[in-house]
């Protein structure tokens, strides 16, 4: 059996799903205008830099929403999947993840986007495993805005995938070639670590490692 793991944002869909739930969250009217979007835009500049302190942009970017009421933030969750995301999926990234699942490859999403975003975005591709940064709730339910456990971001994504196959009572070494599909510089550790890195729809940093290192390079999107 292969083991398949996916980035989300700029792998999978064209864009990031962290950013653009930010920037729907202005769109509604439950963020303040464009000092927010700024903010958010500032955010999104220091993770393509490798920068991000991620602890810091969950706090921010949870913060519009987690105050409401649970019901509120999912319907709102639920428009911003059919206007926005929905959209954003297309055939071909729909028929590569069919191809390994077809293939009987056990298949995870990793992304360094949070669990209450991409959760429904997973569901849609029909892929049951993902690997979120998972936000900490309170004894009542609600999030806090601190995260939970280690976040998959940058070699916290090693870390994410090993506890997830430790839980399925499975090991890394036991799978014939390990698959993952990314865009990000940020993802470099992982893409290091499998035995068939794909730079999928690279940033001109990653295309330029996977020439020199003689990875595979995907272009999903035009």
């Amino acid at each position: 059996m292969n083991l398949t793991l996916f980035d989300l944002d700029g792998t999978l869909i064209p864009n990031d799903s962290d950013h653009a739930f930010g920037a729907f969250m202005v769109d509604i009217g439950w963020a303040d205008g464009e000092q927010w979007r700024a903010r958010n835009d500032d955010f999104f500049a220091q993770y393509q830099a490798g920068r991000l302190d991620l602890a810091e942009y969950i706090a921010f970017a949870t913060s519009v929403w987690r105050s409401r009421p649970l019901a509120e933030a999912l319907a709102a969750r639920e428009r911003f999947m059919a206007e926005v995301m929905l959209p954003q999926i297309q055939a071909q990234a729909r028929a590569l993840v069919e191809r390994h699942q077809q293939a009987g490859d056990l298949v995870a999403i990793v992304t360094a986007t949070n669990e209450f975003v991409t959760e429904p975005i997973a569901a849609a591709f029909g892929v049951e495993h993902l690997l979120a940064v998972q936000l900490q709730r309170d004894a009542q339910g609600g999030y806090t805005g601190a995260i939970e456990g280690v976040p998959s971001y940058q070699a916290g994504k090693i870390t994410r995938v090993q506890q997830w196959l430790a839980g399925l009572g499975r090991q890394w070494e036991e799978f014939e070639r390990v698959n993952f599909y990314s865009d990000s510089m940020n993802d470099l550790p992982l893409l290091d670590l499998v035995s068939h890195p794909v730079a999928t729809n690279p940033t001109p940093a990653l295309a330029d490692i996977a020439s020199a290192r003689g990875w595979t390079t995907l272009k999903l999107f035009a």
